[in-house]
């Protein structure tokens, strides 16, 4: 456990509850009225897992729609920190969803849409266009920071120059919107009634096309449940499949942007 949140327990009690595959890491600490959530990432982490980066856009977003208030943020030699109040639901890949995956994809899909709906386009600071993504993975290429071994089979024979000139062909928004950045099914919080109750990992919310959101909330019920619950999601969200946007949207997101 990193010593700052040890520090930042107290003395209460802290359980380990994820790791992501760059290192990051997320507790919960205390119990009750008194529990919190305390997010950590190691020196060095980057865009991917900038806190500072999430905290203001938390900032930003909770007064429109239940996502975590931050409560402390900070940062060290020896990595960074933020601390967020605790909100109602589990996970939707929590044991209790995971059994219940209908249920699980209505809430995600039903959330999305209403997450889109609440945050205001007009008031939002911060992009999450695909123009600036693509300017991401160019850079991140230039470093030798792109693999495709790690991409999506449909994607890896492209090789990074080839996905690169098919991902600088964007296609026209749909619909703009404040997409919420890491829509994967992990990042919504589920009720006891089966019904969304938050949204949580905002660090790349921005403007974008509702699609960028849809296409990746959509894969990850594949990646989570299993294949099938595709279309479950879209019609719980509320539209029809688009098949080019949803194809764009996934080498895109396999770019790593």
């Amino acid at each position: 456990m990193p010593a700052h949140v040890t520090a930042l327990a107290k003395g209460r009690p802290v359980r380990a509850v994820w790791e992501n595959e760059l290192g990051g890491l997320t507790f919960e600490v205390g119990a009750d009225s008194d529990r919190c959530f305390v997010k950590w990432a190691p020196p060095g982490s980057g865009l991917v897992l900038d806190l500072d980066h999430e905290a203001v856009r938390l900032s930003w977003a909770v007064p429109f729609t239940p996502v975590p208030r931050v409560l402390d943020q900070g940062a060290d030699d020896e990595g960074s920190w933020l601390v967020t109040a605790a909100l109602p639901g589990q996970s939707a890949v929590s044991d209790r969803w995971m059994a219940e995956p209908r249920t699980a994809v209505t809430a995600i899909g039903e959330g999305l849409r209403a997450l889109h709906e609440a945050l205001p386009v007009a008031d939002c600071p911060f992009s999450w266009a695909a123009e600036d993504r693509l300017a991401i993975a160019r850079r991140r290429a230039a470093q030798g920071l792109l693999d495709p071994a790690k991409w999506d089979p449909a994607h890896r024979s492209l090789g990074v120059d080839g996905a690169l000139a098919l991902a600088a062909d964007i296609p026209p928004h749909d619909r703009l919107v404040v997409c919420h950045g890491d829509a994967c099914a992990p990042n919504t919080l589920i009720g006891e009634d089966g019904r969304w109750t938050a949204h949580v990992d905002l660090g790349r919310l921005g403007l974008a096309d509702r699609w960028a959101d849809l296409t990746v909330a959509a894969w990850s019920t594949e990646w989570n449940y299993g294949p099938g619950w595709e279309g479950l999601l879209l019609d719980a969200y509320g539209v029809r499949p688009d098949p080019d946007r949803i194809r764009y949207y996934r080498l895109l997101w396999d770019l790593g942007a």
